[in-house]
């Protein structure tokens, strides 16, 4: 058997039904994609959860889903909003433990403004610790009934290390730290962040998860591995490094870019 690591990649259940041949054939990582909208959040679940729980019958790979993101700024001032990010995150814990999903993605709270302005106001970073704690200590405590690992996903995040701090300040095995590649990507290209191998490097063994996208350091572009200009063999050979074995998720637009993702990474040897 290969000693490389196996990839999955996140989709609709309507693309799971499309994929379910190779998805279930190394029990690849899989992240359903159905369950973050509002409407959704604010509708009737039950007949997609049932779908999904059918759909999942006989599966074996770690599964999970993408949380709720829309304007939610999980580093909130607002008490009100803070009430609006717990019934979302919720109800997505809800659809965790229906499923028995084990990793929900969440997205960090650290803006690029606040990159370059952390240390123009006393007290900024401690102040994003502070809101960032009352937002998320329930969603963490619900998190750890369930039996669902929070992932927090860097989205335009320039220092790799600050998202990582937030994730460790909890204290928890149920928040764990995740990594965009094309996000990553942006930022470096886009805003001088480090290479997204950095980020890997950054994260070491926190690292629970990983989209995996290609882009052009311009803008988040979610293309075909290898269509793009991340250096593939750096993030493998640092993700090689590291012990905690974090999930390997394709995460493009459509079938086909799933498929030619995957032929890459077989191909070029990083992935089967």
């Amino acid at each position: 058997m290969s000693d490389l690591p196996v990839f999955g990649a996140a989709m609709s259940l309507d693309k799971f039904d499309t994929f379910r041949d190779m998805m279930f054939d190394m029990d690849r990582d899989l992240e359903l994609q159905d369950f973050h909208a509002p409407a959704f959040l604010d509708g009737d679940m039950e007949p997609l959860i049932d779908r999904a729980r059918k759909a999942l019958d006989g599966y074996q790979g770690r599964h999970g889903i993408h949380g709720p993101f829309w304007d939610l700024p999980l580093a909130t001032w607002d008490p009100q909003i803070r009430n609006v990010i717990h019934d979302r995150m919720f109800k997505a814990l809800d659809v965790c433990e229906a499923l028995g999903s084990t990793h929900m993605v969440v997205h960090s709270p650290y803006l690029e403004w606040d990159h370059n302005n952390i240390l123009n106001y006393p007290g900024a970073r401690d102040g994003i610790f502070e809101r960032f704690h009352k937002t998320m200590t329930p969603i963490v405590k619900r998190a750890e009934q369930v039996g669902t690992t929070l992932v927090l996903e860097n989205v335009g995040d320039i220092d790799p290390y600050f998202r990582v701090e937030l994730a460790a300040s909890f204290q928890s095995d149920a928040f764990k730290v995740s990594i965009d590649t094309g996000h990553a990507h942006y930022a470096h290209g886009s805003r001088g962040a480090p290479p997204v191998d950095y980020f890997v490097k950054a994260a070491g063994n926190a690292l629970g998860h990983i989209h995996l996208q290609d882009a052009d350091g311009y803008a988040d572009r979610h293309w075909a591995l290898g269509d793009g200009t991340v250096l593939w063999r750096s993030v493998f050979a640092a993700l090689a490094q590291l012990d905690s074995k974090p999930r390997l998720i394709i995460e493009v637009f459509n079938e086909e870019a799933i498929r030619r993702s995957a032929r890459f990474l077989q191909e070029n040897g990083l992935a089967q």
